[in-house]
């Protein structure tokens, strides 16, 4: 074989054509204001969040080896900084949520201090540990309602926008925008060196720590940025519901069990599975939430299925099958035709 016939790439031909449908989709998702209902313009605007989370919990216990149990409470965290700096700062919404984040991370870097000095389960426990630290603090604020709650004020909230149609359609474009930003920054950041890291804790991290890759700092970077990013998402969360409550804020079902399933099923590790198991979750969630406590049967089956039939997920079992990825990040070798050689 010739050498100089070979070459390295990280692109292919489903990656291309991936990019293509996806711009498509895109655009079309961005018109939807044009031809959705507001019913389905709210169902969309979950959906993302949802796929908002699972990408960011994914890059976190995916390539990191993070597994958090506690997320909620940066999702609660943000919801009650959203409240707090609008009601009592005077912030524009969005710029509260800008703000939030900020908060989040510097929140984070004393909690990611403390509980990186625990390891597998107990890190697990520590993390839901704070989250319920943090649902006990924010219920005694009285302030923001206490225990039962509290909504957020009509000035604040037509602040946004006058007319309640051009309230929804910000909401739809800040959901379906902080998706795109947040699959682009995963995906940027696995791209780079950074990311290359990151790869080889997930593969191996005895054997990325010989290496002399520091563990301990890409862990901490990536837990911070998380923190930070879930926060924005969870201001954004309560900004669509207007209220919110120590429970609805900090809910482990909601915002931690439902993320962990999406990303199970989809394929943790990869850019591909949280937006697969996030269409998944929502078709059962839809076709199946009038059935009662059924459904969360159904979904625990669903879980079980997969992750003894397909321990890497759906899209782990089609990878593995076919070969491609949608989000080119492994580098491979191509043969070039000496005809095409520059």
């Amino acid at each position: 074989m010739n050498l100089s016939n070979l070459h390295v790439t990280r692109t292919s031909r489903a990656a291309k054509a991936a990019a293509v449908v996806g711009a498509l989709i895109l655009i079309v998702l961005i018109a939807a204001p044009w031809w959705a209902g507001r019913a389905d313009m709210r169902l969309m605007g979950e959906l993302f969040l949802y796929l908002a989370l699972a990408s960011l919990w994914n890059l976190m216990a995916g390539y990191a080896g993070l597994v958090s149990v506690g997320q909620q409470a940066y999702v609660g965290f943000g919801g009650y900084m959203l409240f707090a700096l609008t009601i009592f700062g005077g912030i524009y919404p969005l710029g509260a949520i800008a703000l939030a984040g900020v908060l989040g991370a510097l929140v984070a870097v004393p909690v990611a201090l403390l509980i990186f000095r625990l390891r597998g389960a107990y890190f697990a426990i520590g993390t839901w540990v704070i989250a319920e630290v943090f649902r006990l603090s924010f219920a005694q604020v009285s302030a923001l309602g206490g225990g039962s709650g509290s909504s957020l004020p009509v000035g604040i909230v037509k602040s946004l926008a006058a007319s309640r149609s051009g309230r929804e359609h910000l909401s739809y474009w800040l959901a379906l925008g902080s998706t795109v930003i947040v699959i682009a920054a995963v995906y940027l950041l696995l791209r780079s060196r950074n990311g290359l890291a990151l790869t080889a804790i997930r593969d191996n991290e005895l054997a990325a720590g010989s290496l002399g890759i520091d563990i301990w700092r890409t862990k901490f970077v990536v837990y911070v940025v998380t923190a930070a990013l879930t926060t924005m998402i969870g201001a954004l969360i309560f900004l669509q519901k207007l209220r919110i409550s120590p429970d609805a804020a900090f809910s482990v079902n909601d915002w931690t069990a439902f993320v962990i399933f999406i990303v199970v099923i989809g394929g943790i590790g990869t850019i591909e599975g949280p937006i697969i198991g996030t269409l998944i979750f929502f078709v059962l969630r839809e076709t199946l939430a009038d059935l009662g406590t059924i459904y969360l049967l159904v979904l625990g089956v669903v879980a079980i299925v997969i992750m003894l039939k397909a321990p890497n997920g759906i899209w782990g079992l089609i990878r593995g099958r076919f070969d491609i990825e949608l989000f080119p990040l492994s580098f491979r070798v191509k043969t070039t035709h000496p005809s095409k050689k520059g």
